[in-house]
């Protein structure tokens, strides 16, 4: 990827987003299912919270662009 190309120009880098929520959605449905806690980083802190923690959907708790498919 060149420096001024954006996520959304490249091919490859187009999908991160979505994968990565997919991800996620993925690790709290394991998490849930093996009654065992999400280890998450939130603001610097390494931390388990519950995999239905209404937190969790906060996409405000991103940083700044973090998330590029919007």
């Amino acid at each position: 990827m060149r420096d001024s190309e954006t996520f959304e120009d490249n091919a490859d880098m187009a999908g991160v987003g979505p994968a990565l929520r997919r991800a996620a959605a993925r690790a709290r449905e394991i998490a849930r299912q093996t009654g065992t806690p999400l280890v998450i980083v939130r603001d610097g802190v390494l931390m388990e919270v519950d995999p239905d923690d209404p937190s969790l959907d906060d996409e405000t708790m991103l940083p700044n662009d973090a998330i590029h498919d919007r």
